[in-house]
């Protein structure tokens, strides 16, 4: 059962696919025509959805709706995003994509970009990178930040936190008088979150620049939006400063902080990041219906 309280075109559609791909049915739920409109709870709806369907795929804009959904429902239940709260099928595909790209996600530096309050793509794949060793770089507006609670997560995992443009002098201490890098201090460089105030700051060493749009749909007034608006936009003049084996990612939609310009790129992955959605979830709706 696909059920989506907010609209979609990647997830909602590479489920459908992923489903269709793997000889099954699609059963979708439209809030629009559905009882929600007479009163119907979630919980409600989710059960009923159950009773006829063997997983349900649900988006929903209230974060921890999935969660709580999920402890109404007798079948499987696949978070496709919570309002600004997470989206972990996203994280898979970035994971996977990263690797199919680049040949590996340790040792990688990551630049997320844009909206990483709103963000729950990011939120998502900040904490599924803990998982490997790697180096984060956040670049937003003041009020867009990423949130203390992700940090806080990420931190705990042994990723240390750095303050905006501040090298760590404890890692750089480590290399001092060093012919080769120790794995002490190469462990040290790479688990790192810091903050930049800029994209041309943060790209000359990142190798993964995740990209993601200002959301509109969260900001209380058209004025606070357009605040935050335009500030940080790739184009073909700031990709001549990255490395040449960098990979630009995009959960998509995109309004216009990626140039079309840049598409022709072939450092541009995310519609190859988009395609790579549709496998990853048919291996999670195959593993999680008992097909492998």
């Amino acid at each position: 059962a696909s059920m989506f309280y907010e609209v979609s075109t990647r997830t909602s559609s590479s489920f459908a696919a992923a489903m269709a791909r793997l000889g099954g049915a699609v059963l979708s739920f439209s809030e629009a025509t559905s009882s929600v409109q007479k009163g119907e709870s979630l919980a409600d709806s989710v059960q009923t959805m159950s009773c006829y369907a063997d997983v349900v795929v649900l988006r929903h804009p209230q974060p921890g709706a999935v969660e709580l959904a999920a402890k109404h429902c007798r079948r499987p239940v696949i978070n496709a995003g919570d309002g600004v709260g997470e989206h972990p099928t996203q994280a898979l595909l970035d994971i996977f994509t990263i690797r199919e790209e680049l040949g590996t996600v340790n040792g990688m530096t990551i630049t997320m970009v844009g909206d990483l309050k709103h963000g729950r793509t990011v939120h998502s794949l900040a904490c599924l990178l803990t998982q490997y060793r790697v180096s984060l770089r956040y670049v937003a507006p003041p009020s867009l930040r990423m949130p203390p609670t992700v940090r806080a997560f990420v931190a705990s995992r042994g990723t240390k936190q750095v303050r905006p443009s501040q090298p760590s002098l404890e890692a750089m201490e480590m290399w001092v008088g060093q012919s080769e890098p120790s794995a002490a201090s190469t462990m040290a460089l790479l688990n790192l979150q810091e903050e930049f105030e800029s994209i041309e700051e943060a790209l000359p060493d990142t190798d993964v620049l995740y990209m993601t749009r200002i959301q509109k749909e969260r900001f209380g007034s058209t004025q606070e939006y357009e605040a935050c608006f335009g500030q940080f936009i790739l184009t073909p003049h700031i990709m001549t400063r990255a490395k040449k084996k960098m990979v630009v990612m995009h959960p998509m939609p995109r309004v216009n902080e990626i140039s079309v310009e840049v598409d022709s790129d072939p450092r541009a992955a995310y519609f190859r990041q988009a395609e790579n959605g549709m496998y990853i979830r048919m291996a999670l709706l195959a593993t999680v219906l008992g097909r492998f």
